[in-house]
């Protein structure tokens, strides 16, 4: 059994988590205080990509968001284009690049983007960990602090970091509705009464909660119960994928070592000291192999490294490594599985700048009235009635019109006879095909209208004309 974690049973370890005891019940996991190389550079890294997450929302072009994800109106702004649900298709193939772009990229370096770019790490280590080690101290001195009963000292401290944990969520939330509904509405929201506007105020505070019982409460299990990412894992990696691994081969007979005492047998690097588990933000011993809990954070890389350096040995018992290179000393990068998904992912990405350079700025979508066939004026002619709605995808206004490609119909517009849509916006109208009974020659006839922009011909509209046959 591990001395340092008695959860962990280095033959069974996969048959449970190390965040849960015997009994089922939660074993709270106090990772020790880390330093070293990779963990200097994640919190570099850390600074610019919490940065460019708080700083994305206020970010403009030409005064409009550069970054909008408003799935309440099914409006995206992605890097400054703007896209409808008539974009569906385009949108499914850059979920599909992002897809293969992650097998991709798991199956040649694992889950580094676990350690270093993803959201819950980065606010889990990077922010809320930081603030709970400047208030309560390391793993041992928040264990008593834990274990001890409520007083004065318990209080203050809890009730700071709480506090503070609060505002950071309040920041998250109204970042996160920021993407979703635009920085000007969550300004509204906020600078007004809640009654004003109720379920804006409702969300922000939703949001605030579940961010508070993450990075509070739930932590690393986000990451081991929730996340599909790691267990993704199974499928994606293989025997060349990088990960951080212990180097078996160099590190077993593990023992502790003993000065001027000859050693019966000899023993390798790894002088079974434990820190790489009271490093482990899961709770896990990475001596163990890969695992589905690991995340890739480079933590027990940074301690074992000290480690090493204090014992004389060569740094990188623990390691970016993949088994391969372990057991021969190999690393082979192109196999036929990633020149397979590289494949893939070029063709994913001409498709996207295909369907991005050939998308229109202006969409149509005509439909016969429900419930009406076709009416007789006065004078004979024979009309039908339509729905037209037009969304415009510019930020700029359009003119816009229809005609029709067959003279023999005239299109006549309800209401007012300009139809001018303004930029980043949706607009329906309608409109009557009136056509003489002596030119029908069939009971419904194809008609195709001519979408024109600024006068300028951009879209072909398939619809039918119903009538009398004489």
């Amino acid at each position: 059994m591990s001395k340092v974690n008695p959860n962990l049973d280095p033959e069974n370890f996969r048959d449970s988590l190390g965040t849960v005891r015997s009994d089922g019940k939660r074993n709270w996991i106090y990772p020790k205080k880390v330093s070293g190389k990779f963990y200097k550079w994640r919190t570099y890294l850390s600074w610019v990509l919490l940065a460019i997450l708080f700083a994305g929302p206020f970010i403009r072009v030409d005064g409009r968001p550069y970054m909008l994800f408003n799935i309440f109106e099914r409006k995206f702004i992605i890097f400054g284009a703007a896209f409808w649900p008539q974009d569906t298709h385009i949108l499914i193939f850059l979920l599909l690049i992002f897809f293969v772009f992650v097998i991709l990229f798991t199956a040649v370096f694992g889950r580094v983007f676990c350690g270093w770019a993803c959201p819950q790490t980065l606010f889990m280590e990077m922010v809320f960990r930081k603030i709970e080690y400047l208030i309560e101290g390391d793993a041992n001195q928040q264990r008593k602090l834990d274990e001890m009963p409520w007083n004065t000292e318990k209080i203050w401290k809890k009730g700071l970091k709480m506090t503070i944990f609060v505002l950071i969520s309040l920041v998250i939330s109204h970042t996160v509705m920021a993407y979703l509904i635009g920085i000007d509405q969550v300004k509204t929201i906020v600078s007004q009464p809640p009654s004003e506007h109720m379920a804006g105020f409702i969300g922000l505070m939703a949001f605030t909660g579940i961010f508070l019982f993450v990075f509070s409460w739930f932590r690393e299990q986000a990451c081991i119960v929730v996340c599909p990412y790691g267990r993704l894992q199974g499928v994606l990696l293989d025997a060349n994928s990088i990960n951080v691994t212990y180097d078996h081969v160099r590190g077993e007979p593990r023992g502790p070592i003993r000065k001027n005492k000859i050693e019966e047998k000899p023993k390798g690097d790894c002088v079974d000291c434990g820190l790489c588990v009271q490093v482990c933000p899961t709770g896990i011993d990475i001596r163990n192999g890969v695992q589905m809990e690991c995340v890739n954070c480079t933590a027990c890389i940074d301690v074992c490294d000290e480690v090493m350096v204090k014992v004389d040995r060569p740094k990188g018992l623990i390691r970016y490594a993949s088994d391969n290179s372990i057991l021969n000393g190999t690393q082979k990068l192109l196999t036929p599985r990633v020149k397979l998904y590289s494949f893939l992912l070029v063709l994913l990405v001409v498709a996207f700048v295909s369907l991005l350079l050939t998308r229109q700025d202006l969409a149509a979508t005509v439909t016969r009235f429900r419930g009406m066939t076709y009416q007789t004026r006065d004078t004979g002619a024979i009309s039908n009635l339509y729905e037209v709605t037009f969304i415009n995808k510019t930020f700029d206004p359009q003119q816009v019109n229809l005609v029709t490609e067959d003279g023999s119909y005239k299109v006549e517009i309800v209401g007012d006879q300009n139809w001018t849509l303004e930029g980043q916006a949706k607009f329906e109208g309608r409109f009557f095909l009136v056509k003489q009974p002596d030119e029908i020659r069939k009971n419904q006839e194809d008609v195709t209208l001519l979408l024109t922009q600024n006068g300028e011909v951009i879209d072909k509209i398939k619809t039918s004309f119903v009538g009398p046959v004489r």
